[in-house]
Parts: structure tokens; sequence; C-alpha cells
């Protein structure tokens, strides 16, 4: 059963420190790469296929450790979990800095992806839990917590360039190594600030006969569109930065444009929160991935510095808050015990998806159409997620 609830003086505070193991999964193990691919692609002689396979193995360990994590919530318990998949996932982050084989590589991404998975869900169920105790701020409660991806996005945006730099300076061999280091560096920092705060919410561990309710039918429309996103939006992330470069805007420019777009992250929170709150079935998801699809437009179709940074701020303000817009969907449609399957199952569909975009992306980027066809791909996918999150309607019996 679950402990009984807390009582919690500073619920913000805690949500901000539980924010961190946002920024861990996915902001500085996932997002960051999105930096270091056009160094390491220099460096090591890869094709946009092979670069964007990368990520697609991170993705495929994420989907892997979703699939595996409502067990692992069963046997440890929510908070030990997120702390296990956070330190794990900061070591993977490390072993990156001593390697250049692009088969060690691959298999960092990949057992990197599974410990975020871990970190993402087990911290989704946390963050659900603290919302459900802050009544009438439970959407904004949430929307912070994955808001907190920003902090990571906009963390790497500003510690990548600098490492490179110095690296460049010293001389090292492969100056991308040292990037991975001060990343992996930074996560272990993150897991310690948020250990106590995050262990104050309470566990909800959940016991072998205690029944957690899904049905996949009742969210079929929820989950393709939620695939449809996963897809969608990680082509963005993953090569809007080497596009950037090829258009021949300045680095000093590039680091403004990512750090911005994770300040726009962390600011989802509060824009979106009434909604999320207000929506009990797929409205919210359709109209976020709807935005996602223009945004990721228009850098296919023009390289101007202001359309542009208009891309990255409103990508950034709304592309964290389809994540929390599932978990919302779920907390309105779902009774407590039944939130851990349902964030897992969203969070299996979501990473399932994403293995799937680098590769298509990377595959047409290859080609001579360019970057700029994969990313109109990728805003085609994002589109038909939108439409078909307008067919998932709230549960008759939802909350």
């Amino acid at each position: 059963m679950s402990t009984p609830s807390p009582t919690i003086s500073h619920p913000l505070a805690v949500a901000l420190a539980l924010s961190l193991g946002a920024a861990v999964a996915l902001g500085l193990s996932r997002f960051s790469y999105g930096l270091l691919l056009p160094p390491m692609r220099d460096d090591l002689g890869w094709s946009y296929l092979l670069a964007g396979a990368m990520n697609t193995c991170n993705a495929l360990g994420y989907f892997l450790g979703a699939l595996a994590t409502p067990a692992l919530l069963r046997r440890m318990g929510t908070w030990r979990l997120l702390m296990a998949g956070s330190v794990l996932a900061s070591i993977f982050m490390l072993l990156s800095g001593f390697v250049s084989d692009t088969t060690a590589l691959f298999l960092q991404r990949l057992c990197a992806g599974a410990a975020s998975a871990f970190v993402f869900v087990a911290g989704g169920v946390l963050a659900a839990r603290l919302g459900s105790l802050q009544g009438e701020r439970a959407g904004f409660i949430i929307g912070l917590y994955y808001g907190g991806t920003g902090f990571g996005i906009a963390l790497s945006a500003l510690l990548v360039p600098a490492t490179l730099s110095s690296a460049q300076q010293h001389g090292a061999a492969h100056g991308w190594q040292s990037a991975w280091l001060a990343l992996g560096i930074a996560c272990l920092l993150a897991t310690a600030l948020m250990a106590l705060p995050a262990r104050s919410i309470g566990e909800a561990r959940l016991m072998q006969g205690q029944a957690q309710r899904f049905s996949s039918k009742d969210f079929g429309c929820g989950l393709a569109a939620y695939f449809m996103f996963g897809a969608g939006y990680i082509g963005y992330m993953t090569f809007v930065v080497a596009l950037l470069k090829q258009q021949g805007m300045s680095p000093q420019l590039i680091t403004v444009f990512y750090t911005l777009l994770g300040l726009a992250v962390v600011a989802s929170s509060r824009i979106w929160a009434r909604m999320l709150d207000r929506n009990k079935g797929g409205q919210s998801l359709a109209i976020l991935n709807a935005l996602l699809g223009l945004a990721t437009l228009i850098p296919a179709l023009t390289s101007a510095a202001p359309f542009i940074f208009l891309s990255g701020l409103v990508f950034g303000a709304v592309f964290l808050s389809v994540v929390a817009s599932t978990t919302a969907l779920v907390r309105h449609n779902l009774p407590p015990e039944s939130w851990p399957a349902g964030i897992s199952a969203f969070t299996a569909v979501f990473a399932f998806g994403q293995i799937a975009g680098p590769v298509l992306v990377g595959w047409i980027a290859d080609g001579q159409a360019g970057l700029e066809r994969g990313l109109v791909a990728s805003s085609v996918l994002l589109l038909i997620g939108a439409a078909l999150a307008m067919g998932q309607k709230a549960l008759v019996a939802g909350r």
C-alpha cells in the first residue's frame, strides 16, 4: 500500500529539486548530444545516419528501461529507483569521456537511455503524487518537474561549448570527451541535490497484489499521438544545432539559441498549467503537438535568425509540456495505484517513437534534400500526432 500522505512545507522547492531528475534524464543525458553531434561527427567521420542512430540507440535503451520500470518500482520503491537510475545515468555519461570507439559509444548510449527511463518514470510518479497533494496547483507541479529538462538543456548549452573550447586550447585528441566528463559531473551534482527533497514526498511503493488497472484500448488515440510526438520531436532536438551550423550561424548565436530553448522549457510549466488541469482528454496533447509541428517547420523554410529564435522559443515552451500532458491525462483518468502503469506505458510508446525518429531524419538528411527535408518529415509526424490526439476522450469513469 502507499504510505500516508506527508506534510510538505515547501512544495515548490521540493518540485524544483525533483525537476533535477528530469534535467539528468533528458536535459543532460539526451539533449546535450545535439550539441556534441557536430564535433563528434567531424572527428569520427560519421554520416548523419550513423549520428542519428546514436540517439536511436539511446532511445532503444530508454524503451527497454521503460518496460522494466513497473517491476522495478514494485521491487525497489519509487525513490530508490529514482536515485539508482540517476547515479547510473551519471556514470554512463562519465564513461563516454574515456572511449572513442563507435561500438562502445553505442553501448554507452543504450545503457544511459535505460537508466534515464528509470529516472524519468520514477520522477513522474513522484511528481504526480506531489501534485495530488497540492490540489489546484497539480498541473503546475507536474509541469515544473518536466520543465526541469530545460535546466539541463540550458546547462548543456553553457557547459559543452566552454569545455570544447578549453579542450581545443589544450590540444586534446578528442575534445568532445571532456564535454561528456563535464556533463557526467553535472549529473552527479544534480543527483545529490535532489535526493533528500525527493525522499520527503514519501514512498508510493505498490505491493504485488495491488491492482494497477491500465487498458491500452482506453488510451489508444493518446498512445498513438504520443508515439508520433516521440518520432517527430527528437529529429529537431538531434539535428537542429547541426542544421544551424550548416546554415552558417555563429557558435555564439547557437549557444544563445540553445540556452533560450532550455529556459523556455522551464517557463512552460507556468504557461500550460491551467490547460493541463482543465482538459481531461487529449485536447492538450493535440494543441501542443500542433504547435510543435509548426515550430519544427520554421528552420526548414528559413535561416533568418529572428525566425530561428522564434522556432527555438516556441519549441522549448511546448515540447516537455507534451510529456506533462500525458501524465495529467493518466492522473485525471486513473486511480493513484494505476499511475505507475499508465506513466510507464506512455513512456514506452514515447521511447519507441524516438527509436524511429533519428534514423529516419538522418537517412533523409544524407540524401540530396539535406537536413531541411528531415525536419519537414519531423513536422509532418507531429501534425499527424495532433490529429490523432483529438480522438482521445476522457474516460467515463475518470476522476
